[in-house]
This record gives structure tokens, sequence and C-alpha cells, in this order.
């Protein structure tokens, strides 16, 4: 069963409102959890590329990642082929990453993403939280833990 129905939560996928690339971030993270997550990209055999300053290179362990600072660190993951997950290790306070709507457009896609935000909520004890491109102070949806599952956090028809 879906945590959310698309009928529910469409309008948050829509580009025109809220950008392409919603802000997707875990606050109160440490190098542990970022080497969990590394960890969880691997056992999980999620296909995935991490790149340097556009130099891919195999994935180092979190702290070698986040020592690099803010240099243009990005580590791609594809859950399932055609979705894209781009995690930027810069600070270890914050897990920070993107999805691409155009990539989400239906139910099925819906749940994927859903499978996602649980998947990496559980393994660092942690909320996902979803936000329109740029407005990380009113998240949409995300990972609750108390409840194990994803949840809305708007109201989809306030604008």
């Amino acid at each position: 069963m879906s945590d959310l129905a698309w009928d529910d939560v469409k309008q948050f996928f829509d580009m025109d409102r809220n950008g392409a690339l919603p802000d997707v971030t875990v606050e109160g993270a440490g190098v542990d959890d970022w080497q969990a997550l590394f960890d969880l990209v691997r056992s999980q055999g999620w296909a995935h590329e991490y790149s340097l300053d556009g130099d891919l290179l195999d994935l180092p362990s979190a702290a070698d990642a986040l020592a690099a600072g803010e240099a243009a660190a990005t580590l791609k993951v594809w859950p399932i082929p055609a979705v894209l997950a781009i995690f930027r290790p810069h600070r270890a306070e914050s897990i920070d990453f993107d999805v691409d709507l155009r990539e989400l457009q239906s139910q099925e896609r819906l749940d994927i993403l859903c499978d996602l935000f649980r998947v990496v909520g559980r393994r660092l004890r942690k909320p996902v939280l979803m936000t329109p491109e740029g407005d990380r102070g009113h998240p949409v949806l995300g990972f609750d833990v108390e409840s194990d599952r994803v949840v809305l956090l708007a109201d989809p028809d306030d604008d």
C-alpha cells in the first residue's frame, strides 16, 4: 500500500509551482549519518556515481567526502534507472539532496520516492523532509520516524 496518493500530492510535483528540483534534507546529521547513507547506497545495490570537481571517483568514506568541503562533490544515486537523487556532501550537519520532479509524475514514481525516503529515514532514524526548491522552511512531505511512513506536512491546496 502507498504512503501517499498521487491525486493528493500532485500539486507538490508541479514544476511551474515548485521548481524542478525540490530540496530534500535530513537535519541534525553528522559524519556517521553520512557514512550510514554511503553504506546504504552500497548495500541496496543502487547504481551510483561519486564525483569531485567533475572527476568520477570510487565512493570514498564519508569523512573523506566531507573533507572536500565546498568543492563540487556529488553523489548521484539511482534507486531505479529512471529516478535520480543527487546528494551533496558539503557539510556534515545535514544530508541534502535533490530529486527531479520531471521523473516523478505518477503514482508509481511517487511510491519509489516514498520508498527512498523510508529507507533513508529508517537507516538514519531521522526525518527526511522535502520542500519546494529554495524554501527549506516549509516542508510539504516527508518521512516521519514515529509513524514509520511518508506523510503530508502541508495542505496541497494552500499557495
